[in-house]
């Protein structure tokens, strides 16, 4: 697409159309008017085993670039490839490829997705917010708090209702908080009746102003599951906070078939199973996810006729080992606090050593299954098939990608296995992600494939795409 250098070009790359000057971008900054041609800004990327980090940029046809061929096991991404938008036409990039021997082809394209949003996973016990709850972005719903997991708490982020469904700050405050998160930025994210957390994939979250560090290392019951024959001969009685079961090691299995005598102790809350209590607190950002910051809240009155007596030990604590108390109980059977001895630091400390570090993961996940397929295929359908079945491999930036069952092309990605500002954004507003569709060249003919765009490595580099850009080599994996 060109004209005079001095007006304005209409850029087709998406559904905006922007007009954009000479020397300017578009409203996505992903594409420029470079003397009356439209080009794309960020090099088409393609992964290497073979190179070290570092490797100088190739322009396609450019008086920097003499002719040296890219490694031969480089890879093309759809990173900086461009899209296929209006979709009528084929991919940017249709290579075909020789490894091992085998006739490959893969497909690339720069998908604009409005069906995409984020799943977080964030490792901390501390309470971010009750299920449901809204996830705000600069005052705007961007999301909710979902179901949590074992250790982790967990949002689920943007989708059409949010990009396209609500008013126009809350689709683009939707767009730029994906793009922020898909591009392992940090976001700082307010929850309705709950906390602010800043969260960026690969890093520890943020919770209320505070870094969590540790992930905790299994539920109360499953830490004394590991960890009561350690205290045995320590201690008379151990209770292991945590705002889903809380666990006492003389009830519990593990301390009856050890052998541990009972202590008379009385917790408050709801009995489960022997040694498993539910709902022993509210949850909060005190000990093991509760609101507690006194654990001997959680305790009833003392029973002599169970074992309660004076002189009897207590130690108290959570499920990542960084809060905890031990006690004696004294002539009224009342714990009053004691130093804690040295062979029980060692087990509190052993309790820290087997929790991981705390992160936040981002996996991007959109749903393909539209009209970008009619740039792999003529009959789109069987792409769709290809995909599900197998025969098809789907790679983002060159990182695998999980397939969901079903109807459809629906995928997530882990977003710190995809190379540095891989994800970009259309002002519709909707994200833009990478695609590859790998698969035999005799199958991707069967499949209605663009066979007459299919070309070799050696002429990507010599001629380029529709949009002029530059070509990267990385080392296969770097992220």
């Amino acid at each position: 697409m060109t004209s005079a250098p001095s007006e304005k070009i209409r850029c087709d790359a998406c559904p905006v159309m922007c007009y954009i000057a000479h020397g300017q971008t578009g409203a996505c900054d992903r594409y420029a008017n470079d003397a009356g041609r439209i080009v794309r800004t960020d090099p088409l990327v393609m992964l290497s085993q073979a190179l070290a980090s570092g490797t100088p940029v190739i322009p396609f046809a450019g008086a920097g670039w003499e002719g040296t061929l890219a490694p031969t096991d480089a890879t093309v991404t759809a990173i900086g490839a461009g899209t296929t938008y209006p979709d009528f036409k084929p991919a940017p990039f249709i290579v075909a490829s020789r490894p091992e021997g085998a006739d490959m082809v893969t497909v690339v394209t720069e998908a604009i997705f409005s069906y995409c949003g984020v799943k977080v996973k964030i490792d901390t016990d501390r309470f971010l917010g009750p299920e449901g709850a809204t996830v705000r972005a600069g005052g705007e719903a961007v999301g909710h708090v979902t179901t949590a997991e074992y250790g982790s708490q967990m949002l689920s982020l943007g989708g059409v209702h949010h990009l396209t469904g609500g008013s126009k700050p809350e689709g683009r405050l939707t767009c730029s908080t994906l793009l922020a998160l898909c591009n392992r930025e940090a976001v700082e994210l307010a929850i309705d009746g709950g906390s602010t957390v800043i969260v960026q994939a690969g890093r520890a979250p943020i919770v209320d102003g505070k870094p969590e560090h540790r992930m905790r290392v299994g539920c109360g019951s499953a830490t004394i599951g590991m960890f009561a024959a350690q205290w045995q001969g320590l201690v008379d009685e151990v209770v292991v906070v945590d705002d889903h079961i809380t666990g006492v090691v003389s009830e519990h299995q593990a301390g009856k078939v050890i052998g541990w005598p009972p202590s008379g102790i009385r917790i408050k809350g709801h009995r489960s199973t022997p040694g498993r209590y539910f709902r022993v607190s509210d949850p909060g950002l005190g000990w093991g996810g509760t609101r507690l910051t006194d654990p001997l809240e959680i305790l009833g009155s003392w029973e002599p006729k169970k074992g309660a007596r004076p002189g009897l030990s207590l130690l108290m604590v959570s499920t990542t080992g960084e809060d905890w108390g031990f006690y004696i109980l004294d002539d009224s059977l009342t714990p009053q606090p004691a130093p804690l001895p040295e062979a029980l630091r060692a087990t509190v400390d052993l309790i820290a050593e087997n929790c991981e570090p705390s992160l936040c993961t981002v996996l991007f996940m959109g749903g393909a299954g539209g009209s970008l397929r009619a740039g792999v295929t003529r009959n789109p359908v069987r792409l769709t098939r290809s995909v599900q079945t197998g025969e098809t491999v789907l790679t983002s930036g060159g990182a695998d990608c999980y397939i969901w069952p079903g109807g459809g092309i629906t995928f997530m990605v882990d977003v710190t296995r995809l190379p540095p500002g891989a994800f970009g954004y259309v002002p519709t507003p909707a994200l833009v992600a990478p695609l590859e569709f790998t698969l035999p060249r005799d199958a991707y003919l069967a499949l209605g494939g663009h066979a007459e765009a299919i070309r070799d490595l050696p002429d990507i580099l010599r001629v380029g795409g529709e949009y002029p850009t530059a070509a990267r080599i990385l080392p296969r994996g770097e992220a």
